[in-house]
């Protein structure tokens, strides 16, 4: 079967962007003498959101990295006062592929989270998750897997069984069980994550048409086309209503549908899809993003499938321009 790029919801990114919180002069714990310092390190935090939100990666870098060190002349290197600029870096780091970089400022949000929360906190399913999330891009699966089963028993416990946040944890280990072709462990977690987001959220829930979007990929993988046309239907049909026809999500939606019908040979259902969704995706996102260089790679397999190879070779070069712009802009 011909691998193409399919947009999965599911996994725990890591946490946007946040500032810092900044004491006040008279709060109690505050050295008077940081204070102009702190405010300083959260402007930073501030610009670098800017930047980040604009892609321009090696412009937030540096303020990050200054933010981090004010705060941890303040706090100390293990104080909860700055894991929010711990995983802003990290998220910095992921969102550039410099997994290496990424991966100890991950271990020490959590190292930070167990000794303040313990173990079985909530919040340590999220780090759990996180760092459980670089490993599975990076295909460290063996490493991956007890980290997503740890936040998973975290969450269930401390949740219940029936609570969101477990839904969400159960759609993390059924995507790895689905990169590790475990086609049946991955069905039981998506199909169980399904029905607690139906009646805890309701069926029009966006996390709803996150499961259904990921049941649908699982059964493309295997292609169960039948089973997975009407689910990505659905998904489609929910992220629309709630989110808006031009929504990133939708882009997202459009694509793995025309997946579907690509798979099947039906591309006049298939191609009027990839156009919507890459039109949402330049409209939304920007015509230099990643998301669009995919988009445009997958509606090129269908220009070669149906005996178009110019016009493919001409979506592909635009691809690689994206991507090398892209790859440039984070130097």
């Amino acid at each position: 079967m011909n691998k193409q790029q399919v947009y999965l919801y599911g996994i725990v990114l890591l946490l946007a962007l946040s500032v810092p919180r900044v004491f006040a002069a008279e709060e109690p714990g505050a050295p008077s003498y940081s204070f102009k310092d702190l405010r300083r390190a959260a402007t930073y935090n501030q610009q670098a959101q800017e930047f980040f939100s604009q892609g321009k990666y090696s412009k937030a870098e540096p303020l990050l990295t200054k933010a981090l060190a004010i705060q941890e002349g303040v706090f100390g290197a293990d104080d909860e006062e700055i894991v929010p600029n711990l995983y802003n870096l990290a998220m910095l780091y992921y969102a550039q592929g410099r997994y290496a970089q990424a991966e100890p400022l991950l271990k020490r949000v959590l190292a930070i989270d167990e000794k303040l929360l313990g173990p079985d906190d909530p919040d340590i399913a999220t780090d759990l998750s996180n760092l459980a999330s670089l490993y599975q891009v990076q295909e460290r699966y063996e490493e991956a897997m007890p980290l997503h089963q740890r936040a998973l028993g975290i969450l269930e416990k401390k949740l219940g069984p029936n609570h969101p946040h477990v839904a969400t944890s159960l759609n993390n280990l059924a995507m790895l069980y689905l990169a590790e072709e475990e086609y049946e462990k991955a069905e039981t977690l998506l199909r169980r994550a399904l029905k607690i987001d139906e009646k805890a959220l309701g069926k029009n829930h966006p996390d709803v048409a996150r499961d259904l979007n990921n049941l649908a990929e699982l059964f493309r993988e295997q292609e169960r086309y039948q089973e997975a046309e009407p689910l990505q239907k659905r998904a489609l049909a929910i992220d629309e209503k709630v989110l808006g026809k031009n929504h990133p999500n939708v882009a997202t939606d459009l694509n793995n549908l025309a997946l579907i019908y690509q798979a099947q040979g039906k591309y006049a259902e298939a191609e009027p899809l990839y156009l919507r969704s890459l039109l949402i995706v330049e409209r939304s996102l920007g015509p230099q993003h990643p998301h669009l260089a995919a988009g445009l790679e997958n509606y090129a397999n269908l220009l070669r499938e149906t005996k178009r190879e110019v016009e493919a070779r001409e979506k592909e070069k635009r691809a690689q321009s994206i991507r090398a712009n892209y790859a440039e802009a984070q130097r």
